[in-house]
């Protein structure tokens, strides 16, 4: 889309240029494509990994001679929906968890009381109920309670159907991960670098992230946290020309993967909502 802000309607200088980047499929915007152009990933000889985690979580990998694409249906759960004291990331979110032999050790969003708890703090706190053996790989509680409370005071805990909620979100994202891996070819290692994009990606604790499935299980030194890529991208695509003619050509030849179509999606979706690293 291309055409003046005066046909749009929009209140700007009726002559001013509107640019929209171009679709690359179903469920993957011209947000994944400005994310592509911002990491640079059409340049690369290595193999790259671009997650761009929310609700609807992309999922692209290649470089410059190929590139596959995948959206991911994870829902709102590391959004704090679905969560009974889930909430996005505002002042008073728990973001970071530490569970010691004192307690839990907790650090929320400006420094103020808990008011919930976000999707950094849910991923943190995932890991040390692993780490402390209070949950099994599946979610089960092993002490056979139905809550654990994660704030000092007992106000706030984390339930049994939180858990699963939870772990149904992850495994959208790991058999996004996992499927477009398998049908590309390569395995964990071959991965030069995986870029995590998006807000909440970027307040990740990746070692974390890493031992529940929620990413790919790389070494920590080829994550690269990119920030809001598409707003990066965006900006390169509205001050050049060149660039819009980049991307417009770039995806024209990314292949989109249906995860739903693949022969073992089920097995795949059912391994992903077990909390433990994803398998090399």
């Amino acid at each position: 889309l291309e055409m003046k802000a005066k046909d749009l309607g929009l209140r700007i200088f009726p002559g001013a240029n509107v640019y929209s980047g171009p679709l690359i499929s179903s469920h993957l915007g011209s947000d994944v494509a400005a994310d592509l152009l911002a990491i640079g990933m059409h340049e690369e000889n290595g193999l790259a990994m671009l997650i761009d985690v929310g609700t609807n979580t992309e999922v692209i990998v290649g470089n410059r001679h190929r590139m596959m694409a995948a959206s991911c249906p994870a829902g709102p759960a590391f959004e704090g929906g679905q969560i009974a004291f889930g909430m996005p990331g505002y002042d008073g979110a728990v973001e970071a968890v530490q569970i010691g032999g004192s307690g839990v050790d907790y650090k929320t969003i400006g420094g103020i009381p808990a008011q919930g708890i976000c999707g950094s703090g849910l991923v943190d706190l995932l890991a040390e109920l692993r780490r402390t053996e209070r949950i099994n790989d599946l979610g089960v509680f092993k002490d056979g309670s139905d809550k654990f409370f994660f704030t000092n005071d007992g106000l706030m805990s984390i339930s049994r159907a939180d858990l699963s909620a939870l772990a149904q979100a992850k495994s959208a994202n790991y058999c996004g991960q996992r499927i477009i891996m398998d049908q590309f070819g390569i395995k964990t290692d071959e991965l030069s670098r995986l870029c995590l994009a998006g807000g909440f990606a970027n307040y990740l604790n990746v070692s974390n992230a890493v031992n529940i499935g929620f990413i790919v299980n790389v070494h920590p030194d080829k994550v690269e946290k990119v920030g809001n890529a598409a707003l990066e991208g965006a900006t390169t695509m509205l001050l050049s020309g060149e660039m819009r003619v980049v991307v417009e050509e770039l995806i024209q030849r990314i292949e989109h993967v249906e995860l739903e179509t693949f022969p073992g999606f089920f097995d795949f979706f059912v391994e992903g909502c077990m909390f433990k690293p994803m398998e090399a």
